[in-house]
């Protein structure tokens, strides 16, 4: 035990000047951890716990003993990483088994130190449903808890923003249920990670993560549209919610769309246009010539062949519509002013329809694919955005502020009938309507984070499914991410995955 206390203060020392050996038993503890550093049982435990990363299925699997997390101290075992700074851990968590004592424990942790009697805060969800942010304040002082009103969720995320730390819980399809607390000082430097505790020393508890994610956020006063933090392109299998990183990247990546042939992303970066290749997982630059201010609102042809782009022109009053082939090549100018930002192109490749400002409104626009004149759509007072044909060309979906709240519509192709599609839960924005016409996923954005007038960039969003017939949409992402996660048509082809960018500080260079 003594010899063990002693690596650990060693391991500290490297960690806070820098240095980046490791003890022996630290490397014994650091196979198949995945995001984490290492794991340790914490406290004295009869039976030593497992923590390993199942890279083929993204999934992390944590077995462990321990009496509690509870009183002046612990036993569990924990998969931790060392941190500094504003966090979020997000993670789809779930027990393995009928389990033995109703009280075993799963969920995130910030300790601290390693000690058993180490102040500490969790999200700490039972066997039997409860589920609580958990704290000591002090060295081997009491444990405290808040209760939250879900029982068993199965999606846990905790925030730290300096001294106040949030849980959000949900069963998975829910609107995450928050509870904060802001007196809580743990330090700069912490362990962060997943824990497990079988609420009996004779016994073993099983459990598995997936979805894990260790985000940083933006800094509280980074400015919007001049800083930018980290992208990650995500895959996610709809009928699941299951989340894959496939490319991360210190800078700013937005709106990737999905080829017709699914092999395929285009997103933009840096006012360029970026092909990914799904196989080899590797970004080349498009030829988009000189419109080299490339924006978001970007979008393919139903038959792939085209792509739409928006790109700014300071003296033409800023973002211009524009096409070029898929192969790249010369783009060709559409709208004659702007701004004009593009969202959708008719099945039959005849017609784009795009968000304009004109007269100091936005409202939603028709031109001819090949150049022509423009028609206005909509007329409401109001901010109308983000249009987007259905697969069969009979209607338009898009956004718009016109009840105070941003909501999601629906008109016909020549702008008639136009309703409300969504209740006005959420500021909901962008619709994109699955290939095989079923199913439509939106970007929400919470009330109390933003107003209906703004989609910004780094916040706490929810990406929602719902059928083409109408219903309740269902939670199918929870993301830190926002005005460029999915701002264009995101869906594969065969309407069972939609591409995504989640962000992300602190991504190496």
């Amino acid at each position: 035990m003594l010899i063990k206390k002693l690596i650990r203060i060693f391991f500290f020392a490297g960690l806070c000047f820098g240095l980046t050996t490791l003890s022996h038993t630290t490397v014994a503890q650091t196979k198949n951890v995945g995001l984490f550093d290492a794991h340790d049982d914490i406290g004295t435990v009869l039976h030593p716990g497992t923590a390993t990363y199942n890279e083929k299925n993204r999934q992390y699997d944590l077995s462990g003993s321990g009496t509690n997390i509870w009183g002046d101290h612990d036993e569990f075992q924990f998969m931790w990483k060392r941190l500094q700074g504003d966090f979020i851990l997000y993670a789809r968590g779930n027990f393995l088994g009928k389990g033995v004592d109703p009280h075993r424990k799963i969920g995130w942790m910030v300790r601290q130190s390693l000690d058993s009697k180490s102040p500490q805060l969790n999200l700490s969800v039972h066997g039997d449903g409860l589920t609580a942010m958990q704290f000591r304040k002090t060295t081997g002082g009491a444990t405290e808890e808040i209760r939250s009103s879900v029982s068993a969720p199965d999606v846990m995320q905790l925030e730290r923003r300096g001294n106040k730390y949030t849980i959000w819980v949900a069963k998975f399809g829910e609107p995450f249920v928050k509870t904060e607390t802001s007196d809580i000082n743990l330090g700069d430097a912490v362990y962060v990670g997943l824990f497990i505790s079988a609420h009996n020393k004779d016994v073993t508890e099983k459990a598995t993560f997936r979805d894990v994610r260790i985000s940083v956020p933006a800094k509280e006063n980074f400015v919007p549209y001049r800083e930018y933090i980290g992208s990650q392109i995500e895959l996610m299998d709809v009928p699941s919610g299951n989340r894959e990183i496939i490319y991360t990247s210190p800078k700013s990546l937005q709106a990737p769309n999905w080829t017709p042939d699914g092999k395929t992303l285009i997103y933009n970066s840096d006012g360029l246009m970026y092909t990914f290749d799904l196989t080899k997982r590797t970004p080349q630059v498009l030829n988009t010539g000189n419109v080299k201010n490339n924006n978001n609102d970007h979008v393919l042809s139903f038959d792939g062949k085209m792509l739409g782009l928006s790109s700014g022109v300071q003296e033409l009053g800023g973002s211009i519509v524009w096409t070029v082939p898929i192969t790249g090549g010369t783009p060709k100018q559409i709208t004659p002013k702007g701004p004009s930002y593009l969202h959708g192109w008719s099945p039959d490749r005849k017609t784009l329809v795009f968000t304009g400002q004109r007269n100091n409104e936005f409202d939603i626009y028709n031109v001819p694919a090949a150049g022509g004149p423009e028609k206005r759509l909509t007329s409401a007072t109001g901010l109308d955005d983000g249009p987007e044909y259905t697969p069969d060309g009979k209607y338009i979906y898009f956004n718009s502020n016109r009840t105070g709240t941003m909501q999601i519509w629906r008109m016909r192709a020549d702008g008639s009938q136009q309703e409300a599609v969504t209740n006005g839960e959420f500021q909901d924005w962008f619709p994109h309507i699955s290939p095989d016409g079923k199913w439509i996923v939106i970007l929400s954005f919470l009330k109390e984070e933003v107003n209906e007038t703004d989609h910004p960039f780094y916040k706490h969003v929810y990406i929602r499914l719902m059928p083409i017939t109408g219903g309740q949409p269902k939670v199918i992402g929870y993301v830190y991410g926002g005005q460029g996660s999915i701002n264009t048509p995101s869906w594969s082809p065969d309407s069972k995955r939609i591409a995504f960018i989640s962000n992300t500080d602190n991504i190496a260079k």
